[in-house]
């Protein structure tokens, strides 16, 4: 069905030409929302009625024409017609529905996946300072961008996943202070305990390891503690090289990985951020007024101008981030794509003022923002709002150890970037259809019984290629098939959305496909052929589970219970 989609696309831009020459709508189908109202739709007449100054459907009627004069659409169209205000809808031959089978099986791990096109992407997500575990903020966004990265990487793009942080500054010297603080055997709510010191249990973790004097690793360091209560430089490299530990323990249990760390510390060392500077005051977009350096962000769409270098000469936090996307660019990353929450909603039109400013040729829009909402965790019906571990949050392992991983990043990638989230655990728990995971993956591990099954009986499955697919004319096939062919649209409209709620909402609809599918018929049935060529049918929509699954890094196991088993009637 893919190549049907492909050629009747392209019989549509032939027909859409005819019809008005020199137009410039989109080609693109539409899937009708009631089975009944066809297998594909088409909008064009309707904004195609404007510019041509007639009635809708009577450009339906000259659309639907031209479109009965093109090959593909006689080869693989039953029928169409005119519909509402001007749709057209088609239905299509058995045999369009029934290639995608033999398609899917054809490109196995690959299939949905786009040629490679060669150009790089930097994604940056997480992005935390390491002083303290991380949190459900931190969690929804490591589900992002691990998921954006893959949706990209499956249409072709050469992707960079990187961490950036901040190894000093005032939040990392609060941190060491916390610790020394610990060593000379002070803890939260004695007098002498600092204001600002962070109490959770995990600051007397650190403070005994490096008393102990041990040695820890990071992905990107690593540091041996002195034992020394006044060794503050010590303590601090110490007490950096062990959160940033944790936090690959914490990432490493939700499936994420990096491939690069970028510390904010090296664009001082570095010189970037005194360049940065020097460039802007040269391009004149800066003044100065009452001892403060500005930079004229208005001129580039911001609400005011702001301050880059304070009275008492201290740069603010946005100048590191502009010499920060200035080196991703030169770098040679023409793309890149920040995933932060959306208390960075403010910094995004000075960070891209600041690049355009800086007259270096990057694009205008540069950075892309994916902003998300924070997250709201619900347990035995009451918020969850403290972890002891962390002092005053729910961290990212609490949500693992209570859910696991595949639940943890279903769950935060099923509503869009943008929209508040409560992450119920009870809910996530739960095995059965209430629960969105299981009800996915259940559909998986039902396929891989039934498919055992037909191997105990004899079956072989490197034969399934070769079924005979004109057999699959019942309706809950016709409904699955479809299903099957939308995965590559899918996949290619959330890379391009940074949407990965859009693969999620696609397995929910191609598992109920499924599970109707396995409702309505049986599938080991006494007719080998037919039998075959449903088993057939059974391991695409596997694959393509699987597929998508993976996309959102969550497992597709083979084996599940339910709390309440339903009857196998293979």
């Amino acid at each position: 069905m893919i190549q049907a989609k492909q050629e009747l696309l392209a019989a549509l831009a032939a027909a859409i030409a005819e019809v008005s020459p020199g137009a410039t709508v989109p080609i693109a189908f539409e899937s009708p929302k009631q089975a009944a109202h066809g297998d594909l739709a088409c909008t064009a007449a309707l904004q195609l009625a404007r510019p041509l100054k007639k009635n809708p459907r009577e450009v339906a009627g000259a659309l639907v024409e031209a479109l009965n004069r093109q090959a593909a659409v006689q080869r693989w169209v039953a029928a169409m017609e005119i519909a509402g205000p001007g749709f057209v809808n088609f239905r299509l031959r058995d045999a369009a529905r029934q290639a995608v089978v033999a398609e899917v099986l054809h490109g196995g791990d690959d299939f949905g996946r786009a040629a490679p096109n060669g150009r790089p992407v930097l994604v940056e997500f997480v992005s935390a300072n390491p002083t303290g575990p991380l949190h459900t903020g931190h969690t929804r966004q490591a589900c992002l961008g691990d998921a954006i990265c893959n949706l990209l990487d499956w249409q072709g793009w050469q992707v960079t996943r990187e961490f950036y942080y901040n190894d000093a500054g005032v939040q990392i010297a609060t941190l060491a202070a916390s610790v020394q603080a610990r060593l000379k055997g002070l803890k939260p709510g004695d007098a002498a305990w600092p204001e600002s010191a962070y109490n959770g249990d995990y600051i007397a973790d650190v403070a005994a390891d490096f008393a102990a004097r041990k040695t820890v690793h990071a992905d990107d360091r690593e540091f041996t503690g002195s034992g020394l209560s006044e060794d503050l430089e010590g303590i601090r490299q110490f007490a950096v090289a062990y959160l940033r530990h944790e936090q690959d323990l914490d990432l490493k249990a939700l499936g994420v990985r990096f491939d690069h760390y970028y510390l904010e510390s090296s664009l001082y060392t570095s010189g970037r951020v005194e360049d940065t500077v020097k460039r802007l005051v040269a391009a004149g977009k800066t003044y100065e007024e009452g001892g403060a350096l500005w930079l004229r962000t208005t001129e580039y769409g911001d609400d005011k101008d702001r301050v880059m270098r304070k009275s008492d000469g201290g740069y603010t936090y946005f100048v590191p981030d502009v010499a920060y996307h200035l080196a991703k660019y030169e770098r040679g990353f023409p793309r890149a794509i920040n995933i932060q929450g959306g208390d960075h909603h403010g910094t995004t039109a000075r960070v891209r003022a600041g690049i355009q400013a800086a007259g270096m040729g990057v694009p205008a829009g540069y950075p892309d923002y994916v902003l998300h909402k924070m997250v709201t965790v619900m347990k035995d019906g009451e918020e969850v709002k403290i972890s002891k571990r962390a002092g005053s949050y729910v961290t990212l392992r609490d949500l693992v150890d209570w859910t696991g991983r595949d639940a943890v990043r279903f769950f935060m990638l099923s509503r869009k970037a943008d929209t508040e989230f409560v992450f119920d655990v009870d809910l996530a728990l739960k095995r059965n259809d209430e629960n969105p995971v299981f009800y996915v993956q259940y559909a998986h591990a039902r396929i891989c019984s039934v498919i055992q099954q037909f191997v105990e009986k004899g079956g072989d499955v490197a034969t399934l290629h070769g079924a005979d697919m004109t057999l699959l004319t019942a309706p809950s096939e016709a409904a699955l098939m479809l299903e099957l062919a939308r995965f590559p649209e899918v996949l290619h409209s959330a890379a391009a959305d940074f949407a990965p709620h859009d693969i999620a909402f696609y397995l929910r609809d191609l598992a109920g496909a499924f599970h109707s599918y396995y409702a309505s018929e049986r599938f080991l049935v006494d007719d080998p052929a037919l039998a075959r060529a449903r088993i057939a049918l059974l391991a695409a929509t596997r694959q393509v589970l699987r597929n998508a699954l993976a996309v959102l890094g969550v497992s597709a196991p083979q084996r599940m219970d339910r709390d309440q088993p339903a009857l196998e009637t293979a």
